[in-house]
Parts: structure tokens; C-alpha cells; sequence
């Protein structure tokens, strides 16, 4: 068994165009090195506390890393990549709760750094 369509036995010929427009679009993902920084930050953040689970989608058009509190609620962020805007505004977002884009760009590490904190002087 292939997961390749049949082809009309009477006819013998298919049209390639038609062919390649019959096959559904492989699904957008984000390769190793990318969930390994998304992985690094998420990791840092439920050491923290601050995080508990997360999901991926992998939809046509876009890739989707969703981090929750709990698992019950909505995401707080979302980590998307989206290969349409790569020559626009940038492959990557990183977008809230609300809706909002925090930050977008061309690298994954760039838009990441959305996440990192800022250090304090605690006085004693």
C-alpha cells in the first residue's frame, strides 16, 4: 500500500500539474535546532515556576508552540512560525494571550529574547 492516488487504469496518462495540485501540502514545522532554543527558554521558565505545559501545531500555512500556566486555560504565549512573512516582517512571533505580537523577526533567537528578564537591584 503507497499513500500515493490511484491512477485511472483507462486512461494511463495523468497530467502532472493536476497531480501536484491533488496532493495536500505538507504541514509548516519548526526543525530541531528551533524547538531546541524554543525547548532551552520553556525549560528555564517551568524551573521558574512560571510555566507548566505546552502544545505544537503544525497547521498549512504556520507552525504554533503554545505555552500554558495550566493546562486547562488559554495560552499565555505563543511561539509562531510563519514561512509567508519570512521577506516581510519575519518568519517568528511570539504573541500573547490577547492577541498582542510582542515582538517579531527574521531569527528565532532575536524574537526570543522577549522572554528574558530584566535584572533588578534589590535592596538588602
Amino acid at each position: 500500500m503507497t499513500d500515493q492516488p490511484d491512477l485511472q487504469a483507462s486512461n494511463g496518462v495523468v497530467d502532472l500539474r493536476e497531480y501536484r495540485s491533488s496532493k495536500d501540502p505538507l504541514p509548516i514545522t519548526f526543525h530541531r535546532r528551533e524547538l531546541d532554543a524554543i525547548l532551552r527558554v520553556y525549560g528555564r521558565m517551568v524551573g521558574e515556576g512560571e510555566w507548566r505545559d505546552y502544545a505544537i501545531d503544525h497547521m498549512r500555512e504556520k507552525a504554533v508552540f503554545s505555552i500554558f500556566k495550566r493546562s486547562g486555560e488559554m495560552p499565555l504565549y505563543r511561539v509562531e512560525k510563519t514561512p509567508k512573512l519570512t521577506a516581510k516582517q519575519g518568519a517568528y512571533s511570539v504573541i500573547n494571550q490577547h492577541g498582542t505580537i510582542l515582538k517579531r523577526g527574521h531569527e528565532l533567537s532575536q524574537v526570543l529574547k522577549v522572554f528574558d528578564k530584566a535584572l533588578r537591584l534589590i535592596e538588602t
